[in-house]
């Protein structure tokens, strides 16, 4: 299991109505960990993908892509899932296995409650429950990197790193 956070700071200029510049102080984190993809990886939902601790699955599980985390979004900081919770934040999910990468980019929102003890779902949708990482993806199980795929049917290990700004 691999778990790394890292915070850089960095600033937005926006130009204002006014004619006056402002400076806005953004945050940008990371947080990374490892799961392992399993024979039954599908990758076929069109809606959804999900990691979760879940050691097994079956064929039916078409969203959940990775297995055996040994991180759920209570291991989250605090920090980072209190960005989550504003609407206006910007999620990308990066998946990598050792032959391929994928990246995923949603949004968070004040009405997540990111508190499911084992499942982590990045929905194209903006539906919320307590297994909600993100919403408005751009991208679904079904959307991922084939190559991708095909390493976690192999049960190799999938780096997954969450990014909020």
């Amino acid at each position: 299991m691999v778990i790394n956070i890292k915070s850089d700071h960095f600033f937005l200029i926006k130009f204002s109505s006014k004619f006056t510049w402002k400076i806005k102080k953004v945050k940008k984190m990371e947080y990374t960990f490892t799961v392992r993809g399993h024979p039954n990886v599908t990758s076929m939902h069109r809606t959804t993908f999900e990691i979760t601790k879940d050691t097994e699955i079956g064929l039916t599980a078409d969203c959940i892509i990775g297995v055996s985390s040994k991180v759920s979004m209570e291991d989250i900081p605090r920090e980072m899932l209190d960005a989550i919770k504003n609407k206006r934040s910007k999620v990308t999910v990066k998946l990598e296995t050792e032959n391929s990468h994928d990246e995923i980019h949603g949004r968070g929102h004040e009405e997540l409650t990111l508190d499911h003890p084992t499942d982590m779902v990045c929905r194209k949708s903006d539906f919320k429950c307590s297994r909600t990482l993100l919403i408005n993806a751009d991208k679904a199980a079904c959307d991922l990197d084939k190559q991708l795929i095909k390493d976690l049917k192999h049960s190799r290990d999938l780096k997954v790193t969450i990014i909020v700004e």
